[in-house]
């Protein structure tokens, strides 16, 4: 359950609810609870928080960086590498479907001052090498000078796709023979581990940045890291300041984190599992036309009907889903979601069918 069981309300039974917007929506456990109270914490913007600065290191190792900088979101830690890596007025590239290019409120050409070319995602989440090789600029005084490209993995509004290890390296090696950096927006990149079967710092390996989220797969409750060398994280840890985002007596979150970075990578495998029996039961709906899942996240498109209509039905049977496009659904399983529950969730379904 996630948090929201049977109860009663002013003598009314509250309806049980299936939250499938996200996996952001998950709340701490018990245990993690208990890490969160014992934290030992410090001020963190004075170099005080020992139990921050051990998450930066644990997060930094598993990704296979030098140094690593607790930040409070993801698209902050996204930011952050683009102003690291860029000056204003210089271009970066990254796909049609980015987070960062569609979800981060144009923080990188209002914020870093840079332009963006976005490049078509292929249905794996990865861009064509052709496509990436001619987005980089010759050296020109009219024209931008590319200096920063940026990936995604796993691929969130390409349904959760993973990219391997090779394909990202490959990215890597033309983007540095070109003169470019490359950041890795990893925010669910410990899915992409286990889905692969390729560990998060060989996925990362030829990256310059990579960022991760705690509170998405993981489970916590707040944050992300951003990761890579010494002197980047040095810029970053000023940027991050400039954002506001330096913390104080943050080992509270930093101990929730470093629980979740130590028990909730394998069992992302469950979550896995979960969306892929999900998504059989939903393709035996003909209202939909689903993508089957390589990971965590259901993009489902409405044949019939109007996706408002949709969720706001669904909503009413207790059945928490989010829109994703003019006619796109997205379902996410997460550690607060069952097995249980799947039979649960498509009983609802069917039955909002027959109402649309």
């Amino acid at each position: 359950m996630n948090g929201k069981p049977f109860g009663k309300v002013n003598n009314k039974i509250l309806q049980k609810q299936i939250d499938l917007r996200s996996d952001t929506v998950t709340r701490p456990s018990a245990i993690m609870r208990t890490a969160i109270a014992n934290a030992a914490v410090g001020d963190d913007v004075l170099g005080d928080d020992q139990t921050v600065k051990l998450l930066e290191q644990i997060a930094s190792d598993r990704v296979g960086k030098e140094c690593g900088l607790f930040v409070p979101s993801g698209t902050m830690a996204n930011l952050i590498a683009v102003l690291c890596h860029t000056k204003p007025g210089d271009e970066i590239i990254l796909g049609t479907e980015s987070h960062i290019f569609n979800y981060e409120v144009a923080g990188a050409s209002r914020i870093a001052g840079v332009q963006v070319y976005p490049i078509p995602n292929l249905s794996t989440g990865n861009v064509d090498l052709l496509d990436l090789r001619a987005a980089i600029r010759e050296k020109d005084i009219h024209t931008p000078t590319s200096t920063l490209l940026c990936l995604e993995n796993t691929h969130n509004r390409c349904g959760g796709t993973v990219i391997s290890a090779e394909a990202i390296s490959q990215n890597c090696e033309i983007a540095h023979e070109n003169g470019l950096s490359v950041h890795l927006d990893g925010a669910r990149i410990f899915n992409a581990e286990v889905a692969l079967k390729e560990s998060a710092s060989s996925i990362a390996k030829n990256c310059d940045s990579v960022a991760f989220c705690f509170s998405k797969g993981l489970g916590s409750p707040i944050g992300s890291i951003i990761c890579g060398s010494r002197y980047f994280i040095e810029q970053a840890r000023r940027h991050r300041k400039m954002l506001g985002g330096g913390m104080r007596q943050v080992g509270v979150l930093a101990a929730a984190a470093i629980y979740a970075l130590e028990n909730n990578v394998n069992r992302l495998v469950d979550d896995h599992t979960n969306a892929a029996t999900l998504a059989r039961e939903l393709q035996k709906i003909n209202d939909f036309e689903v993508v089957f899942p390589e990971t965590n996240i259901i993009v489902v498109t409405i044949l019939r009907g109007i996706r408002d209509t949709w969720i706001n039905l669904l909503l009413k049977e207790g059945v928490l889903v989010s829109s994703f496009g003019r006619d796109r659904l997205r379902l996410v399983t997460h550690l607060d979601f069952q097995n249980t529950e799947i039979d649960f969730v498509i009983k609802k379904i069917k039955k909002v069918a027959l109402l649309v």
